[in-house]
């Protein structure tokens, strides 16, 4: 019996890129995890934070990214070896899952330390730029995301109201809200707490696969560009 070919460095490559591609394909979850690397590492390019925070910021991505890989194969190498249900199984990938959770929070931490203070700062200046009017002009505002909305979901034909279909009608209203009370307080801490507590709600609706990301980006764009528009159409 022969022993197997040796392998250069590049075919280790080979196969360390093929289980990342195995794992955007099959983990939905790692999808959600790269999406949102993608948007917090342009988000800190573009709001100029430092080489120490970029750091910071890469190493807990890695580590989410790295987390989710491991779960992968954890879940993988249980399947192989265990046709039915075990509880020491069970054991294994709710470990391996509780890894991820503590990498991601690691990352929203790092996200919120490095990330807020520039986003305030920005938001304040948007805040600015748009005069505030009175809080009656709320429910205007969140009627017309409504409607519109509605038009969509109705031009689209998937989903319904509460559950699916383009766009996410709670991502909508979630981002239509923390819109108004940032231009109802005028103060940027507020608008930033309220698009950070509208993310959690989108983050749930994709993680309970009601929506996908595209949809919930879109309806988090449609709450913010509607309400923007009242506000600077009756207020400028």
């Amino acid at each position: 019996m022969t022993a197997p070919p040796k392998r250069s460095i590049l075919w280790s490559f080979n196969y360390a890129i093929e289980g990342i591609v195995y794992a955007l394909r099959t983990q939905r979850n790692m999808r959600v995890h790269v999406a949102i690397a993608v948007l917090v590492a342009v988000a800190s390019l573009l709001l100029g934070v430092s080489r120490t925070q970029l750091v910071a910021v890469v190493f807990s991505v890695s580590l989410v990214i790295m987390a989710e890989l491991i779960n992968t194969a954890v879940e993988a190498s249980v399947d192989v070896a265990v046709d039915h249900y075990d509880p020491l199984a069970k054991i294994a990938k709710d470990v391996a899952a509780g890894a991820v959770l503590v990498a991601a929070i690691n990352a929203l931490i790092i996200a919120y330390l490095v990330l807020f203070d520039p986003v305030r700062a920005l938001l304040q200046r948007g805040l600015d730029w748009v005069r505030l009017g009175p809080t009656d002009l709320t429910v205007i505002a969140l009627v017309i995301v409504l409607l519109g909305v509605l038009v969509l979901k109705a031009t689209s034909r998937e989903g319904t109201w509460m559950h699916g279909g383009w766009p996410s009608g709670h991502a909508a209203i979630a981002f239509a809200a923390a819109t108004v009370v940032g231009f109802v307080t005028g103060n940027a801490s507020a608008l930033a707490l309220g698009y950070f507590i509208a993310f959690l709600v989108v983050q749930s609706r994709v993680e309970a696969e009601i929506h996908s990301i595209p949809q919930s980006i879109v309806g988090a764009a449609l709450g913010i560009v509607l309400t923007t528009g009242v506000f600077q159409v009756f207020f400028r």
